[in-house]
């Protein structure tokens, strides 16, 4: 836990392969990328202040911007033990994530914003998370499923992520009913430090995907909220 090194991430949008095709481009690319880890669902609960201060910078592409997060593993709605909040942070092109274990919490139809402050009166955070993480409420729900890749160097990481769903989270009570499926993208990210730009572009060079600036908390907020 706590403060990554600071590195670049280059994201691209798949729209004219599946799964399966962009899985096995992955593992035929000259820098041999492996499968390190097995493939898993990933979920996050999304929190911003009341006047979407987070959403709007990261539309608005602000050079200092930040996503905040409550992540976990596996089942979506069940009672999560091991949740970690993550505070994704922007500087210019490169980004660094904070991380801190969160309380347990259910997610489900008691979840609201009242239900959350009584979980974050029980997570165990430094004084001035806390502060901040009073002043937001969920606000998005998403999950996909990740398979992640690496070089033999560990220098060079991609993760793969489809099947991503989005829900709308309200204040009030929620059913998790008003939700967006997306079954036509798959967002490719290329992870790496700063020092590795250049060789960055051989890699990158041989995706035939489009890079873009896709962020799963802006497409989200768009298509749950109308």
């Amino acid at each position: 836990m706590g403060q990554q090194p600071y590195r670049y991430e280059r994201k691209f949008l798949v729209d004219q392969m599946d799964a399966q095709q962009v899985r096995g481009m992955v593992r035929r690319h000259p820098a041999m990328f492996y499968e390190p880890y097995p493939p898993r669902y990933v979920n996050n609960l999304y929190l911003d202040t009341e006047g979407m201060e987070n959403y709007f910078d990261n539309v608005s592409g602000t050079s200092d911007r930040r996503k905040v997060r409550i992540r976990w593993y596996g089942d979506l709605f069940s009672t999560v033990e091991n949740p970690t909040l993550e505070f994704k942070v922007k500087r210019g092109l490169v980004g660094t994530k904070y991380s801190y274990p969160f309380a347990p919490f259910a997610l489900d139809e008691r979840f609201c914003h009242t239900y959350y402050r009584d979980v974050l009166r029980q997570a165990n955070l430094p004084p001035q998370v806390r502060e901040y993480m009073h002043e937001v409420h969920g606000v998005l729900c998403n999950r996909y499923y990740r398979r992640y890749f690496a070089t033999k160097d560990q220098r060079f990481r991609v993760t793969i992520d489809a099947q991503m769903t989005f829900y709308q989270v309200r204040k009030a009570a929620n059913r998790f009913l008003h939700k967006y499926v997306d079954y036509n993208h798959i967002v490719v990210e290329l992870k790496y430090a700063p020092p590795l730009d250049v060789e960055a572009d051989r890699i990158s060079s041989f995706f035939p995907f489009r890079l873009t600036r896709n962020s799963k908390y802006i497409t989200g907020i768009e298509s749950v909220y109308e």
